[in-house]
């Protein structure tokens, strides 16, 4: 864990601005990732589903699942292309860094996107974003403004409050767990690759924490878009 991020600063003369060349690298795989199986899983539509496209309504479906359990279809449907970009984009982008670590000199580009705070916080302020854009949309400015004083108006300053932790903790949970999965499996490659006695106590730690990886990978995904859809329910939706 000796290498760092290559990182572009001072971009166009900014002292602030800082540019980590990994995250827009990754950003980009996984996009064209998440593009091209949607296209095959689109391509040839049929009756009866095959392959690509089979798996494809397997996700679909199971994100409807998701909407579902958070609010009425009526409102719900709404956020299904919502729902799918989020759990595609994050589970494909959460696998990228189980599969492999990919260092240049001391610079580590290869990784999962996810294991960037600033990109997760970034995932999370957009969703909170859209909850209150969508409130506002759905019910009206006057009924946004009255659920922050009901059941009773001195809980205004908890309800503000809440709606930053929403962000920090929606983002941070997700950084927090692909970047520990992706530490530790580092330190197992490095543990395996050592020598002849390191690979023989690392490799089969290595082959089931992989495992475990991409089951966590699954999970955070799936809590990921579940929260978002809670969240989006409880602008949206009349009751709550």
């Amino acid at each position: 864990m000796d290498h760092g991020a290559p990182i572009i600063e001072n971009l166009f003369g900014i002292s602030w601005l800082s540019v980590n060349l990994s995250n827009i690298l990754m950003m980009f795989i996984t996009s064209v990732i998440v593009f091209v199986l949607c296209v095959l899983g689109a391509r040839r539509l049929q009756m009866k589903p095959t392959g690509a496209q089979n798996a494809m309504e397997w996700v679909l479906d199971f994100v409807k699942g998701i909407i579902n359990d958070t609010m009425d279809w009526k409102t719900g449907k709404l956020f299904l292309p919502l729902g799918l970009t989020l759990f595609t984009y994050i589970l494909v982008g959460n696998m990228l860094g189980v599969m492999t670590n990919g260092v240049v000199g001391h610079d580590l580009w290869w990784k999962s996107p996810t294991a960037d705070p600033g990109i997760t916080l970034t995932l999370s302020a957009m969703v909170i974003v859209l909850t209150h854009f969508y409130g506002i949309k759905l019910r009206g400015g006057k009924e946004y403004v009255k659920d922050y004083f009901r059941p009773m108006w001195p809980l205004f300053p908890i309800k503000i409050v809440e709606e930053f932790s929403n962000t920090l903790t929606l983002g941070l949970r997700l950084f927090g767990n692909l970047y520990a999965g992706e530490v530790l499996l580092a330190l197992l490659v490095g543990l395996t690759t050592s020598s002849w006695l390191g690979f023989l106590g690392g490799a089969i730690p290595f082959l089931a924490w992989q495992g475990f990886s991409i089951f966590i990978g699954g999970i955070q995904a799936f809590i990921f878009t579940m929260l978002t859809m809670v969240y989006m329910s409880h602008k949206v939706s009349e009751e709550h």
